[in-house]
């Protein structure tokens, strides 16, 4: 099932139960993709203490 055919039985259902139709897929996209980037500016990756490509893992 694609995400077209989810959002369409999504608003199927939200009809049935007379509640408010979810957003359109990707709507969300751009503002979640920026999110993630501002987090991991904020939070950069550490590496894990086995990784072998880290200096002092040598």
């Amino acid at each position: 099932m694609d995400a077209i055919q989810q959002h369409m039985l999504d608003t199927y259902r939200a009809a049935q139960l007379s509640e408010p139709a979810p957003p359109p897929p990707g709507r969300h996209d751009r503002a979640v993709l920026r999110d993630l980037y501002r987090y991991w500016l904020t939070h950069p990756p550490t590496p894990a203490a086995g990784d072998l490509s880290s200096p002092s893992g040598a």
